[in-house]
Parts: structure tokens; sequence; C-alpha cells
């Protein structure tokens, strides 16, 4: 099923983990993750669900 929307809750504790496993679609920025506008979630949908996976405080979310 493909990813249609990442987004990341409160509570990033700006390990930048996400952003290194998976640097087209995540950011660090003002200490927080952030999605990339414009990111190709399809291209890069097995990364995202790593980063899902991997967050060591479980707040990335996809739908």
């Amino acid at each position: 099923m493909a990813i249609k929307k990442v987004w990341i809750d409160e509570g990033c504790i700006a390990c930048g983990l996400c952003a290194d496993t998976c640097p087209e679609v995540f950011e660090m920025a003002d200490d927080t993750a952030k999605v990339k506008a414009g990111a190709d979630l399809n291209k890069n949908e097995e990364l995202i669900k790593k980063s899902t996976s991997d967050c060591p405080v479980n707040i990335i979310k996809v739908e």
C-alpha cells in the first residue's frame, strides 16, 4: 500500500535518526525533525517505514 502522508507528532527528541536514514524525506530544523515539502513518498517508502519503526520515541506517523 502506498504511503499518502507522513507527519511527525509532538515529542521529537532531535536524535536525527530519521534524517540520517531517509534524508530525501526528513530533515532536522530548529531542534526537531520535519518532513520535507514535496518529498517523493512512494519512491522512499521502504526508508520511511524503517525510519518509523526505528524512531526511539515512536512519533513518525504514516497514512
